[in-house]
């Protein structure tokens, strides 16, 4: 199973950025999927998650800002950033859970750079 993130890119303070990651491989069931970005000199922190019924949790500094989705037929998942802020400056990484058949497994995508700046 692979993640592919994309959509990541530089944007002005207030701006909006779209980015999407689509897995593909062997998969049978797509369980909880998640948005997690690091920020230079920072620790990985999770940004926000959707379970396989849509249900959805933020972390409270991207609340009201930041929306994920998912469409659970093309296996891909989305995170829409509004209002974007110089500190949402960092590398952001897909993760999922996948079972392949075999086992249950977490994939990481190779993240994507989103820069804020003016």
């Amino acid at each position: 199973v692979q993640l592919q993130a994309s959509g990541g890119g530089l944007v002005q303070p207030g701006g909006s950025l779209r980015v999407s990651c689509a897995a593909s491989g062997n998969i049978i069931i797509m369980y909880d999927m998640e948005w997690y970005r690091q920020a230079p000199g920072k620790q990985r922190e999770l940004v926000a998650s959707i379970t396989s019924v849509g249900r959805t949790n933020y972390a409270d500094s991207v609340k009201g800002r930041f929306t994920i989705s998912r469409d659970n037929p093309k296996n891909t998942v989305s995170l829409q950033m509004n209002s974007l802020k110089p500190e949402d400056t960092a590398v952001y990484y897909c993760h999922a859970e996948v079972y392949d058949g075999l086992e249950v497994a977490r994939h990481w995508g190779k993240g994507t750079q989103v820069t804020v700046s003016s």
